[in-house]
Parts: structure tokens; sequence; C-alpha cells
């Protein structure tokens, strides 16, 4: 015999959702509270080391271009001198600050649109394991006791005292008996089949550097 709906009370042959949805909800709800520290501290890890290597990378664009620019500053005096036993006119070095000063925006701007494909390379390298289906604390969680029905007694709500806990609820001996079991009441989320022991993300895939502006300020 089915049981009613544990939510809406309807009789199984309904077919409600109730229990499906009841379920999506306390998955997200648990999901929240558990992992939601453990998703800080991968973005932490991740915006971390995709700075210090954007900061890197502009800084070893910068000092090619600086080192251009020396060598620029010190041809054109070397030229003046020369030719006109003088130092460069103060026009030249002036464009040639400039100069120095557009390459190095526009390496900055390469660096920060690289934030996309380095944030990826990051994230992919995080391994996600999940235990074993075989593991005891999969197959035999201290979770198999339903609680204790309570008793009101002297005004306050306590568990019964002195009366033996009820039987423990065997689990269902392996994954494919628990979703054949549930599959009525609380149908999962259709998904594609993957590896139960470790997700890891896909590879990270190339964006064109016009892909992001970043924000200054």
């Amino acid at each position: 015999m089915d049981p009613d709906c544990a939510i809406c009370h309807a009789p199984a042959s309904m077919a409600c959702d109730c229990e499906a949805k009841g379920l999506e909800v306390a998955v997200k709800q648990a999901e929240e509270r558990m992992m939601r520290s453990i998703y800080g501290d991968i973005r932490s890890w991740v915006r971390a080391h995709a700075q210090d290597y954007i900061l890197e990378y502009f800084r070893q664009l910068a000092e090619r271009r600086k080192t251009a620019h020396s060598a620029h500053l010190d041809h054109i005096t070397a030229h003046a001198f020369y030719h006109y036993n003088a130092p460069p006119h103060p026009n030249q070095i002036a464009e040639a600050q400039a100069t120095l000063k557009r390459g190095i925006d526009e390496d900055w701007q390469a660096s920060v649109q690289r934030y996309p494909e380095v944030l990826e390379y990051f994230y992919s390298l995080i391994e996600l394991t999940l235990p074993a289906d075989d593991e005891a604390a999969v197959k035999n969680p201290p979770l198999t006791a339903p609680p204790r029905k309570p008793s009101r007694r002297a005004g306050s709500i306590s568990a019964s005292a002195g009366s033996a806990p009820p039987p423990a609820i065997a689990p269902p001996s392996s994954f494919h008996d628990r979703d054949a079991l549930m599959e009525r009441r609380t149908p999962a989320p259709a998904t594609t089949p993957r590896d139960r022991r470790t997700f890891r993300p896909p590879p990270p895939q190339h964006h064109p550097s016009s892909s992001y502006y970043a924000p200054f300020g």
C-alpha cells in the first residue's frame, strides 16, 4: 500500500509532485548551508591566483615596453649629440613618453582581457571527489533510525523516557535499489551519466580578447 503524499496528503494515485518539489528545495537549502563556505574558498583561491597571474603577465609586458623605451631614448640622445652636439629636443622626449604611456595602457588592457581564460584555467584545476558507493559512511550512514515521536509532559515536549528506540531501517543495498524506491515519489532531475567518484570541470575554452572589459576604479 502506497502512502499518501507527505506534504499535501493527497492519495498516491494522484501522483502529485509535491514531494519532488520539496526535495529540490531541501537539496538547495542543504547545499547552501553545507557548500557556501566551500564555494567561497574556491572562488577566493581562483580569484587570487588569477590576479597574481594577470599582474605578473602585465609586469613582463611592461618591462619589455620600458626596455624598448630606454633603448629609444638612448638612440635619440646619441643621434642628437652626434648631429647637433646637444640633447634631444623636448618635444622628442615628450613624444617618447607619450608612446610609452600608450603602450603600457595597451599592455594593461591586453592583460585584463585575459581574465576569462585565466579564471577558467584555475577553475579547471579544482577536483571535487565523492566517496565510493561501497564505503561504510555511504552504505550505513548514522541516519538510519527514524526520530522518536516526542510526547508532551508537564507543558513541555521531550523524548519518551524509558522506551526502546524503534528498530533501525536498513538503507537500500545499492544506489540502484534506492533509485528504484524513490523514482515514483521523488524523481530526480534528468542528468547525464557521470563518474560518481570525481568531478572535474571541463577544460577552459579560449575567449577572444574583446569578450571582456574590466571595470576600473
